[in-house]
């Protein structure tokens, strides 16, 4: 039989959330079938090492440096500069670039990378051959590649966050949702957001799920790594970008509470971001450098996961998060904020604990669990449970190659 031809599209192979759901979706496809393409508009990521032998990656040139180190930031911007002047058109893509720069003004919301995805979709490679199925699995530079430059016989995109939140606008994607034969918002919460914006797609907009790999998650958990600092009071860990949405500024402030009730407990951050010199300032004034500890990225987070106390995800906004998902599988009890995308992932009382944005309440929280050791069993319990095997989502993909 002959394989039906699949290309995935994604902004980057960095460590987070939506490309820890491509891998696993991949393993959930069966390669006997299908010939799988994956194409990264910025040719770089350090998880590319992890693509299965099965899935070609069809950048001519790729940088497995993060984009978060300073030798991946060098990558960075030879790659914008190359795609600046490649398929040419340099002086559209300036123009259209000055065209969102005046409207993020007017707006009040400046997110430069945002200017940069029309660019780097433009400029990025040409495939002759059609496949049978093209999906764009991030928005903005996948989603825009994919609706402009792909030849392909269904066209499918995924939506990941709240759309309103990450400053999108239908300006921006200039009509690239109308070329899609199908829409997946990973949560009902996302597609609701997405459809304020895009109600003319109401039919075409379905819920995929991420799909989750408990097995090799659990198998990863179990390999060396982890903790080494031999503490022996409660861990609080969050994995996540440095970033404003993330608000490590609040879970900063709630950790100072937390020492000041008496509680012995530490915070470990893993992830990397724009935001670490601004942090590690406050953490300084706050006296906490022995409290709030930012590990920077790391290869294998499992472990961490598998050894902490208590996971905390205090988020502005959220899509959905990988994040939660892979602490409710190992077991860790989740405290989160009450924002879209976190609501849609823990019953607040029954698995886990939903909790306003301020310093305050996330203390609570913190300290209700360190309190309750048979809380936090309860909810390590339900959390597993409420996290099933998902991989049957996978054939709302197959069904559009049929």
């Amino acid at each position: 039989m002959k394989k039906k031809k699949v290309l995935f599209v994604i902004n980057t192979l960095g460590r987070a959330g939506a490309e820890v759901a491509l891998l696993s979706l991949f393993s959930a496809l069966d390669p006997n079938k299908y010939d799988i393409s994956l194409y990264v508009i910025m040719a770089q990521g350090e998880m590319a090492d992890e693509l299965p032998s099965y899935v070609h990656l069809r950048n001519p040139y790729f940088s497995t440096e993060s984009v978060l180190t300073e030798d991946g930031r060098k990558d960075l911007v030879r790659t914008v500069m190359r795609k600046m002047i490649k398929n040419g058109h340099w002086f559209q893509k300036v123009s259209y670039m000055l065209q969102v720069w005046k409207q993020m003004k007017q707006t009040g919301t400046m997110l430069p990378d945002k200017i940069l995805w029309r660019v780097l979709s433009d400029g990025s490679e040409r495939f002759e051959k059609e496949f049978d199925l093209a999906v764009a699995y991030l928005e903005g530079a996948s989603t825009y590649y994919v609706a402009d430059h792909v030849k392909a016989k269904k066209k499918v995109a995924f939506v990941h966050i709240d759309y309103e939140s990450s400053g999108y606008t239908p300006f921006m994607d200039k009509d690239c949702y109308e070329k899609m034969d199908r829409i997946f918002a990973v949560s009902d919460e996302v597609k609701a957001h997405f459809l304020k914006c895009y109600p003319q797609y109401q039919n075409k907009v379905g819920v995929f799920h991420n799909i989750i790999d408990h097995i090799q998650i659990k198998k990863m958990a179990n390999e060396a790594g982890g903790f080494t600092d031999q503490y022996e009071g409660i861990r609080i860990l969050t994995v996540g970008r440095l970033t404003y949405q993330k608000a490590y500024d609040i879970a900063i402030d709630a950790m100072k509470l937390v020492k000041q009730s008496g509680c012995k407990a530490r915070w470990y951050v893993l992830g990397e971001g724009n935001e670490r010199e601004k942090l590690e300032k406050k953490i300084k004034e706050l006296g906490l450098e022995e409290d709030f500890l930012l590990l920077g990225a790391v290869e294998n987070p499992y472990p961490y996961y598998a050894q902490a106390d208590l996971y905390v995800h205090a988020t502005r906004f959220e899509g959905k998060s990988i994040a939660i998902q892979e602490a409710q599988v190992l077991g860790c009890p989740v405290i989160a904020s009450d924002c879209n995308g976190n609501q849609e992932q823990i019953e607040s009382g029954v698995d886990g604990i939903l909790c306003k944005l301020s310093p305050e309440d996330i203390a609570k929280s913190i300290e209700e669990l360190i309190a309750d050791p048979k809380k936090r069993q309860i909810y390590e319990k339900c959390a597993q449970e409420r996290n099933k095997e998902n991989k049957e989502e996978i054939n709302q993909l197959l069904t559009m190659m049929r």
